[in-house]
């Protein structure tokens, strides 16, 4: 008898890069907790450019479009760090907190805001200026923060509460309604709708998104789901939201402008981290070590590959050819070539030549970001 995993796995080929040149013509920065580092991948050679040490494990790395400079958070030491993208060395690095959390890019690029544990703070540093130029101190321990479209407002979710914080005037709000921790809530992730109106929570306690207009600081209604809302992941024009955590072997879509969940689809073996393109939705399983692809028009899982040991952070490289898939335990990069997904309705056959190579970059890869030259 052939198993569903074996049976989704047979669509798939693996082609070694054999001298084949990638097309983004730049870099991939990723994060390695445990070797305290951040690899330079390039992206035409599909190899590691340079390994940049730290003084401390990095957790998140974040590019700048507009300079040649990416940002390393060291989340034990409340640091974030600079690296030069065309010497590729680290500079400098400022110290805002003895512990954080994450952070997040201005829109502007002018700014970048850390979400600080100990204090439990808001912290804004200026790029220009390399300093800290703001902060807010914030009532509960911190579990994740996002910034909303045009910077006006950041929603933060602590265990037992969801708050808005407006960026101008640092004003904390109340917990807002429905996310008292009275009410037993376990709120992870949030997010804010792509125009802004709409914080988006994930209450993991109750297996529910809930979500709050912003201008009015209300709730608007809560959406139950078939699994525990771990992790989220967003199309490019903010339609669809895809939702996967414990409790299904599925993905949970869902329509933020209609407020309301669309479909629960089967796909992978207990699906965790997530990462989308233009046509398909990558979904990995940690547990498995492989990752499941999602055609996103027609909800098909249209096949699977193995590609290393506790997959996680699944990016996208900005002209949408590649997915690189970051494999903690075994310390490498899978690349899938999303170009080579492809579905021949008509016949109800795969052509697939997907994963084209995999790199070692270091111990732990957590977090990637790209940036080209």
């Amino acid at each position: 008898m052939i198993s569903r995993r074996t049976l989704l796995a047979l669509p798939i080929a693996a082609a070694c890069s054999s001298g084949r040149r990638a097309g983004f013509h730049g870099y991939a920065f990723t994060a390695n907790e445990e070797g305290r580092a951040v690899a330079a991948v390039d992206l035409e050679a599909l190899a590691v450019a340079r390994h940049i040490p730290l003084d401390a494990a990095p957790v998140q790395v974040l590019a700048l479009r507009s300079h040649p400079l990416v940002f390393a958070l060291t989340a034990e030491t409340g640091s974030v760090h600079e690296i030069h993208v065309d010497r590729l060395r680290y500079s400098r690095k400022i110290a805002v907190a003895q512990t954080a959390v994450t952070m997040r890019m201005a829109d502007n690029e002018r700014a970048l805001y850390v979400l600080a544990k100990e204090p439990r703070s808001l912290v804004r540093i200026a790029l220009d200026s390399w300093t800290e130029d703001w902060r807010v101190s914030l009532p509960d321990d911190p579990v994740d923060f996002e910034l909303a479209p045009g910077g006006k407002f950041a929603g933060i979710s602590a265990a037992g509460s969801v708050r808005l914080v407006d960026l101008a005037s640092g004003h904390v709000s109340d917990p807002l309604a429905g996310a008292d921790s009275k009410l037993g809530g376990d709120f992870g992730a949030v997010m804010f709708r792509k125009d802004g109106r709409m914080l988006i929570a994930a209450d993991r306690g109750e297996r529910r998104l809930s979500l709050y207009d912003v201008a009015a600081a209300r709730l608007v209604t809560h959406l139950p789901l078939a699994v525990r809302p771990d992790h989220l992941c967003v199309n490019h024009d903010g339609g669809q939201l895809f939702v996967t955590g414990e409790g299904m072997d599925a993905v949970v879509i869902v329509y933020p402008y209609q407020s309301q969940v669309g479909e629960t689809v089967l796909a992978g073996h207990a699906p965790g981290p997530m990462g989308v393109s233009a046509s398909f939705l990558f979904l990995a399983s940690p547990q498995f070590g492989d990752v499941s692809i999602l055609n996103i028009s027609n909800r098909k899982v249209i096949g699977a590959v193995t590609v290393g040991s506790d997959p996680g952070c699944i990016a996208i490289t900005p002209d949408d050819q590649f997915a690189l898939v970051l494999n903690r335990k075994s310390g490498d990069v899978a690349v899938i070539r999303v170009g080579g997904v492809t579905e021949t309705e008509r016949a109800r056959r795969f052509k697939m030549a997907s994963l084209l190579t995999v790199i070692p970059v270091g111990s732990r890869p957590v977090s990637a970001a790209f940036r080209g030259v």
